[in-house]
């Protein structure tokens, strides 16, 4: 294994948390890995609720279209903030992807998620109370029956954000990247890797990161997309 930024003998992509790069990496692993971190799925150098989107959009990426998430993978790196926005426009985009395609019994968490999530941009905002962003009308539409549901079940409820950020905004990035992989679509990998890739540039834009340079080159990736051998 070399040191950190020579690629030389990365590990492959793999579900699930590893012992040691021998054993395979997630990739937040290999993250920790290019930003010269302690080896963890859990680095310090991105936002946990990023980095806990990409961890199940790689375990539920199939085996075979799993390589193709490792060219996002150094772009994760430098992406944190305590800034409570981040998480839940994080939670609110993951609800919004994943509503029109999820199976039934998880589209009420999401329908209220993406209220909530609104909700939540009101007061940290200071929006007009009730509004409601282009994506989250045209996500809603898709559902009208479940959606109207969730605005009655949110009605007159008040969630604080710090307790939006730490207890739902965690539970709505699961609910989505699971309601996407269980879709019944012949793209859901297509439409995870979507997800997180545009999660991704939000936050580069909102670090004020610059898009240019983030992805590895065709000859510093190979090894992480090399097929697993059996």
């Amino acid at each position: 294994m070399g040191t950190a930024g020579t690629f030389d003998a990365l590990p492959m992509l793999g579900r699930g948390k590893h012992r040691n790069p021998k054993k395979g990496a997630c990739f937040m692993e290999l993250a920790s890995f290019l930003a010269g971190e302690r080896w963890s799925d859990h680095p310090q150098c991105t936002h946990p609720l990023l980095a806990m989107l990409a961890r199940a959009v790689n375990d539920l990426t199939s085996d075979r279209n799993r390589p193709q998430l490792a060219p996002m993978i150094p772009s994760v790196i430098g992406l944190n903030s305590d800034d409570p926005r981040w998480d839940v426009h994080i939670a609110l985009r993951a609800a919004q992807t994943a509503l029109p395609v999820a199976p039934a019994d998880r589209q009420q968490t999401l329908a209220v998620a993406i209220y909530g999530a609104e909700r939540m941009l009101d007061v940290l905002d200071a929006r007009p109370e009730g509004t409601m962003s282009v994506e989250s009308v045209e996500a809603l539409s898709a559902v009208p029956k479940t959606s109207e549901w969730a605005r009655r079940f949110c009605a007159g409820t008040h969630v604080k954000p710090k307790r939006f950020v730490r207890d739902a905004a965690p539970s709505v990035v699961s609910t989505a990247v699971q309601g996407i992989s269980e879709a019944y679509v012949g793209d859901a990998d297509d439409r995870l890797r979507s997800l997180l890739g545009d999660t991704i540039a939000d936050a580069r834009r909102w670090a004020g990161l610059e898009e240019t340079g983030t992805a590895l080159r065709e000859d510093q990736w190979s090894d992480v997309v090399r097929p697993a051998e059996v």
